[in-house]
């Protein structure tokens, strides 16, 4: 069961004392807080509540899943940045890539006020057309240079992560889509199938339904392999190179946290990776994989996209608030 913050509340109000820490652990101290900056219900849930159940006898101590959403994830991400208490981690989306060179001001630096902890999940987004619509992504994108400005793509709304990938998109292929935004992948399916816009572009998990029914096809997926659940889809740097755009999720770490805590944390989340793991297993059927890598490949990773969204944003035209 999750533990909720009023649980905690009263947990702590009795004065309940935790279980001895495995290996005589000095951390974790107290609760540990696992913080999303987005709104109940997004992918992040799968993973972040398993966490809950999994960590919670094994760290001796509660852990708390808590939603602080605003700002596209950026209020979230500070309140993690500034935390103080050496057990406060985020679990958050590529969205702490892109936010760099979206806003002017973050109130925190991605690179030295977070801690990388490990990559949790990667998963493709998918380009889907009506079931009418071009074949491939080699004719979608005839289409799109024959009709400048006229082959339209949702996206979640200006500045996420299906915008950057549809501008990358249009910046690598050379091509000049219509970029509609929405309030959401939800609302980006009902255009397309509505006859609304022409693409949509988005989570697997969301369009796999679809794409088995029929009504849309699969033109390509965005990460740099094809996802397992649509072996026959390209990937769209097949075609494109250079272009691969995996959405992510990712656990950091405050400052402030000690190493030993992140070593904890990886030590205990280890077993999760293996491939017929439940987890694993839960995240494969959604078309994502799960990761488990450790710090280094997810300090790596931001590097690297922090620059790559920079360049994009600029080269889009996309005037940072």
């Amino acid at each position: 069961m999750t533990i909720t913050r009023r649980a905690l509340g009263a947990a702590l109000a009795a004065g309940v004392a935790a279980p001895a820490l495995a290996q005589g652990s000095a951390w974790p101290t107290r609760p540990v807080r696992l913080i999303s900056p987005f709104a109940p219900g997004g992918p992040q849930d799968v993973p972040a509540r398993y966490f809950v159940d999994f960590l919670t006898p094994r760290l001796g101590q509660p852990v708390v899943y808590d939603s602080r959403a605003g700002a596209g994830g950026q209020l979230g991400m500070q309140h993690v940045a500034t935390s103080t208490d050496g057990h406060t981690f985020l679990i958050t989306s590529n969205s702490v890539a892109t936010l760099p060179a979206l806003k002017r001001d973050l109130g925190f630096d991605p690179f030295t006020d977070l801690l990388p902890v490990t990559i949790v999940t990667e998963a493709p987004l998918v380009y889907c057309v009506r079931a009418n619509g071009p074949a491939n992504l080699a004719a979608y994108l005839a289409r799109a240079k024959e009709n400048p400005g006229r082959v339209s793509v949702g996206s979640s709304g200006i500045g996420s992560a299906t915008h950057l990938a549809s501008a990358f998109l249009m910046q690598k292929a050379g091509v000049d889509l219509l970029h509609v935004p929405y309030r959401g992948a939800g609302l980006i399916m009902t255009a397309l199938l509505a006859g609304e816009i022409d693409t949509f572009v988005g989570d697997l998990s969301l369009a796999l339904e679809h794409i088995r029914a029929g009504t849309i096809r699969p033109i390509g997926v965005t990460t740099a392999t094809r996802a397992p659940l649509l072996p026959d889809v390209p990937a769209i740097g097949e075609s494109i190179q250079g272009y691969a755009v995996p959405f992510w999720f990712g656990l950091f770490a405050a400052r402030q946290t000690a190493p030993e805590a992140i070593r904890r944390m990886n030590a205990e989340l280890a077993p999760l990776a293996a491939p017929d793991s439940e987890l694993s297993r839960r995240m494969a059927e959604r078309g994502s994989l799960l990761v488990l890598s450790g710090p280094d490949p997810l300090a790596a990773r931001l590097r690297s996209e922090v620059a790559q969204w920079r360049q994009v944003v600029q080269a889009a035209g996309i005037t940072p608030e």
